[in-house]
């Protein structure tokens, strides 16, 4: 049993080792968010159109009364 966690721990290292040195663009920092996106979430902008239809129909419903 040994022998398959050591055969891992330096395949493993010898894959990073081959990796790092090919040019490959390895960052093993985990996950990363992008706060700076220039796009805004879906559901403001669906925020944004149920307003802007109703401050659409508001006019068409003082005008009737």
């Amino acid at each position: 049993m040994w022998k398959l966690v050591v055969g891992f721990a330096v395949f493993a290292a010898l894959a990073l080792f081959i990796l790092m040195k090919s040019g490959g663009n390895i960052d093993m920092g985990g996950e990363k968010h992008d706060v700076t996106a220039a796009h805004e979430p879906a559901a403001s902008a669906a925020v944004d159109a149920a307003a802007s239809a109703a401050s659409a129909a508001l006019p068409a419903v003082a005008a009737s009364q």
